[in-house]
């Protein structure tokens, strides 16, 4: 796969990068338990237990399941939405979750609990960047390649070794700053995402990511040791800030969904108004057909009735066009066709309607009475003969046209178009006198 530069994977990358100044930094600090002992003087793991009442509480136990019931959240909400950001949903809960069982309960081995410690500290780093991958994963699919994994594995011996001669001081403050970096990039990732797509949901898992970034900063540099108080007390707000955090992951998902519908109609509606401009149009001249006539024309004459408003018919025909697609071919007269239409459309109104009605005729509703419906078209005839159009058609190639108005108390427009046919045939006739 190829790598895109998202904001979010470059904000990763530069937190993980960081993990070797840190970790230099961490090492020169705690040279001197190199000299005293091999193993660490200090509690395999960190005290997790505190007291509400007479009932003692383990927080971790606590915090560690409530990530479990987030990612059972989130694998339900993938049943129902198979998104590719979903799926580091999933993976960077279960990582959470294993980061903070897996210290939950002491262990007899002092060894084997520094070594938890360290596991602990760095499946928290990659579960933030399995957040800012999701962020990133929302667009498009993420470009990943397997030189990223070969880059966490020095990261991952780091932390899993060095607790065992450094204690765990080595990999406290590293391992929570890191997954500070990681989960402020994730939480402006998705505080982009709320701009992009003005999704609430996003709204509330950017800043719950943002908030456990800087409950991370605060452990980092007002607790040195895993076991300080503030770190047993945090748990319980972490707690708090996961549980937000799966529910605005819920609202985000159907958020997501309603939007995908909203295109979903966009589309089918941009699909129908397409198709039925294929169905209201003639393929030919791009005039609209009989079929749109039946459809407007009741809408006309009722606006005709009840505002007084003036309304002609315009039959027109094309001149010798019988004779150019008998000796020329059907494509000369398509030509034609072509032209004529083109010409109509031009020279009529917006508000008025040009349709093909069938062969080489074509009739035109206008909004005007027959007298000034007679003046227009002798203008179109007049027009058509001196335009370029005509000009470059065969030769006698010109419009007849015949006018009826519809009157106001009209019920039967068919009766009116055959009229304007009729006038339409004498204005031809004359047309042939004079020029004889």
């Amino acid at each position: 796969m190829t790598w895109r530069h998202t904001p979010g994977s470059t904000w990763a990358l530069i937190a993980v990068a960081g993990l070797l100044v840190g970790g230099a930094a961490l090492h020169s600090e705690s040279a001197y338990s190199l000299s005293q002992a091999a193993a660490p003087q200090e509690p395999a793991v960190p005290a997790a237990v505190t007291s509400l009442g007479p009932t003692p509480v383990n927080p971790r136990v606590h915090d560690g399941i409530g990530d479990l019931l987030a990612t059972g959240l989130v694998v339900l909400l993938y049943f129902y939405r198979r998104q590719p950001f979903i799926r580091y949903w999933i993976a960077a809960w279960t990582l959470a979750a294993a980061s903070t069982l897996i210290i939950a309960t002491p262990y007899s081995n002092v060894y084997v609990g520094l070594t938890a410690f360290g596991l602990s500290q760095f499946l928290s780093i990659v579960s933030a960047l399995a957040f800012v991958i999701s962020a990133d994963a929302y667009r498009a699919r993420p470009g990943l390649r397997r030189g990223y994994g070969l880059l966490l594995l020095p990261v991952f011996m780091w932390f899993v070794l060095a607790p065992l001669p450094l204690g765990t001081s080595a990999v406290f403050a590293p391992g929570h700053l890191l997954a500070a970096g990681g989960l402020a990039a994730a939480g402006f990732a998705y505080l982009g995402l709320l701009r992009a797509t003005r999704m609430l949901g996003a709204a509330v898992v950017g800043a719950m990511l943002l908030a456990l970034a800087a409950m991370n900063v605060y452990l980092a540099i007002g607790a040195h040791q895993p076991d300080a108080t503030a770190v047993v007390r945090s748990v319980f707000a972490t707690l708090g800030v996961h549980l937000v955090m799966a529910l605005g992951m819920q609202l985000m998902t159907f958020e997501d969904m309603t939007f995908e519908l909203r295109l979903t109609n966009r589309r089918l509606e941009l699909a129908q108004a397409e198709l039925r401009q294929m169905v209201t149009t003639d393929g030919l001249t791009g005039c609209r057909n009989r079929r749109f006539f039946d459809e407007v024309i009741g809408k006309e004459m009722q606006r005709h009735r009840r505002y007084r408003i003036p309304l002609s018919l315009l039959f027109v025909d094309v001149d010798r066009f019988k004779v150019i697609n008998d000796t020329l071919g059907h494509d000369a007269g398509d030509r034609v066709l072509q032209a004529v239409a083109g010409f109509l459309m031009r020279h009529v109104r917006e508000a008025d309607y040009v349709f093909r009605w069938g062969g080489d005729e074509f009739l035109i509703v206008i909004s005007c009475s027959e007298h000034e419906a007679l003046h227009k078209a002798v203008d179109l005839q007049a027009a058509f003969a001196a335009s370029a159009d005509a000009t470059a058609l065969p030769p006698g190639v010109g419009l007849s046209v015949g006018v009826a108005e519809v009157p106001a108390g009209a019920s039967d427009i068919m009766e009116l178009v055959s009229l304007a046919d009729e006038r339409m045939y004498e204005n031809k006739k004359n047309v042939r006198i004079r020029r004889a």
